[in-house]
C-alpha cells in the first residue's frame, strides 16, 4: 500500500495532466461535429476548462490546509471538495455544468430565489477560475521565456569564452522576488472572480442601443428611413425574467420602429414557459408589423409549432420558410423567415423575388453563405450573443463563438449582400456577459446610389 501511494505521489502530474485530457476529450465534439480546423480549438479550449478547476481548487486547498492543524487536513479538504462538486454535477443539478457534459437540458426552469443564488455562484466560479488561469498560464509562459532567454544568453557567453558578469546572475530574481511575483501574478489572476460577477450583476442587463444605416441598392423610394428593429436570443429563464422582457420592449416601442423582427431563441430550456416570453413579446408595437423566425432553442425544446401558434394568436407572425409583403404605398418589400434547423436553403429559394429587396430572418449567421447565393440583400441573424465572453475591444470576432461561426457580431458583407448579427437580449449556459453587451438593433434603410 505504501509502495502504491509513493508510486502515486511521484507522479501526481503525470497522472493529473492524463485524467485533464481524458475529461477533456470526452467534452469536445468529435472532428465531424466541428471540422478538422476547431476540433484542436476545441481540445484547447477543454483542456484549459478542467485544469482551470484543478488549478484553482488546489489553491483553495492550500489557503484552507494553513487554518486545518493535522497531517490528514489535506486528505479531508480533498474530500470535502469533491463532496461539494457531486453536490452541484449531480444532487444539486448545476445545468451549465451539466451540460458540459451530456448536452442540452430540457427541463422545467427552477425560479427560486436559492436556486437562482447558487447558478450565479458558480457561474461567477466558472468564468473567473477559467479566465483566471489564462491570465496564469500567461504569466507563467512569460516567467519561463524570460528564465531561458537570460539562460540560453549566459550559455552562449561560455561559449564564446566571454564569461557572463555578475550583472547577468543577478538579472535572475532571487528566491524572495520570484515568491513576490509569484504571488503579485496570483492577486491579478484572481481578478477575473470580481470581473465576473461584474458580468452577471451588470454586464448581463446593461442593454445597448445600436443604430445603423443600411444601404440597399434596389430600395424603393417609398422605403427611404424605413426603420426595423431587431431583438434576437430574449432566453427568458430566472436571470431574464418577464419584467426584464418587458423593460426591453418598453425600449424598442420608444424607438418608434416601422417593424419589429425578432430572430429566434425565445426560449432557454423549459418548454412550459411559452406563455410567459410569449405574452411579454405581445406588448410590441409597429404599424407594419412584428415578424420573427425560429431559433435552436425552440428545435431543441421541440416547440416550433405551439409556439407559433401562441405568437399568432398575439399578433405576431413567425415566418417558417415562407414571406411576408411589406408594402409602403405601392413599393413592396419582401420578408423571408426560416427555421433554424432548415438544412438545405434551395427550400426558400421559390420565396426570393428577383425584382424587389429580399429581408431574410435567419437565427443562424453561417447561413449568410447560402442566402448570397440565394440573392438575399440583407439577412438578419443571432444565436452568437456576440460570443457573451468577448474580447471584441482586441480584435473582431476573438471569443468562444468563434469556434462555432465565423460571424459573431455586427455588420457583415459579402459580394455586395448584407448581414447583421445581434448580440441578443438573454444568456444561455453561464448568465454573465463580458465585451458583449445585450443589444436591441434599430436599422434605417435608406437608398444606395
Amino acid at each position: 500500500m505504501v509502495s502504491i501511494t509513493s508510486f502515486l505521489r511521484a507522479r501526481k502530474r503525470l497522472i493529473t495532466a492524463s485524467l485533464i485530457a481524458i475529461c477533456a476529450f470526452l467534452l469536445t465534439p468529435s472532428w465531424k461535429e466541428v471540422g478538422l480546423l476547431y476540433f484542436p480549438l476545441w481540445f484547447a479550449t477543454s483542456m484549459l476548462l478542467f485544469g482551470s478547476q484543478v488549478f484553482w481548487i488546489g489553491q483553495v486547498l492550500d489557503i484552507g490546509a494553513r487554518f486545518i492543524p493535522g497531517q490528514p487536513r489535506r486528505f479531508w479538504l480533498v474530500i470535502t471538495a469533491a463532496v461539494l462538486y457531486v453536490f452541484f454535477f449531480f444532487a444539486y443539478r448545476f445545468a451549465p455544468l451539466k451540460m458540459l457534459f451530456t448536452g442540452h437540458i430540457i427541463q422545467a426552469a427552477d425560479k427560486s430565489f436559492y436556486r437562482t443564488l447558487i447558478d450565479g455562484i458558480f457561474s461567477i466560479w466558472l468564468v473567473g477560475s477559467f479566465i483566471g488561469f489564462l491570465l496564469v498560464v500567461f504569466f507563467f509562459s512569460a516567467d519561463r521565456l524570460m528564465r531561458s532567454a537570460i539562460g540560453a544568453g549566459r550559455q552562449m557567453r561560455t561559449w564564446w569564452g566571454h564569461p557572463a558578469p555578475d550583472s547577468d546572475a543577478a538579472a535572475l530574481p532571487s528566491i524572495g522576488r520570484r515568491r513576490l511575483l509569484r504571488e503579485m501574478a496570483m492577486a491579478a489572476s484572481a481578478a477575473p472572480f470580481g470581473v465576473a460577477a461584474y458580468g452577471l450583476l451588470y454586464g448581463r442587463i446593461h442593454v445597448e442601443i445600436t443604430r445603423r444605416r443600411i444601404a440597399l441598392i434596389r430600395l424603393p423610394k417609398a422605403f427611404e428611413g424605413f426603420r426595423i428593429a431587431q431583438l434576437s436570443d430574449l432566453h427568458i429563464s430566472s436571470f431574464m425574467p418577464v419584467r426584464e422582457i418587458r423593460r426591453c420592449v418598453a425600449v424598442t416601442n420608444d424607438l418608434k420602429p416601422d417593424l419589429v423582427a425578432l430572430t429566434g431563441d425565445y426560449l432557454s430550456w423549459d418548454p412550459g414557459a411559452q406563455a410567459e416570453v410569449v405574452g411579454a413579446l405581445a406588448g410590441l408595437r409597429a404599424p407594419y408589423g412584428v415578424y420573427g423566425c425560429l431559433g435552436n432553442h425552440e428545435t431543441i425544446t421541440r416547440t416550433e409549432a405551439s409556439i407559433t401558434r401562441a405568437f399568432s394568436e398575439q399578433g405576431i407572425r413567425i415566418l417558417r420558410q415562407e414571406r411576408a409583403l411589406i408594402r409602403v404605398n405601392e413599393a413592396t418589400l419582401n420578408l423571408i423567415g426560416v427555421d433554424d434547423s432548415l438544412e438545405d436553403f434551395r427550400v426558400i429559394q421559390p420565396l426570393v423575388i428577383s425584382e424587389m429587396v429580399n429581408i431574410l430572418l435567419c437565427h443562424w449567421p453561417p447561413s449568410f453563405e447560402a442566402a448570397v447565393n440565394l440573392g438575399i440583400d440583407l439577412t438578419l441573424a443571432g444565436h452568437t450573443h456576440g460570443g457573451q465572453l468577448s474580447l471584441e475591444f482586441v480584435r473582431r470576432g476573438l471569443s468562444l463563438s468563434r469556434l462555432e461561426s465565423s460571424y459573431v457580431s455586427g455588420w457583415y458583407e459579402k459580394s455586395g449582400r448584407q448581414m447583421y448579427v445581434n448580440r441578443g437580449i438573454g444568456t444561455t449556459m453561464i448568465p454573465i456577459r463580458l465585451g458583449a453587451r445585450p443589444e436591441i438593433t434599430v436599422f434605417e434603410l435608406v437608398r444606395r446610389v
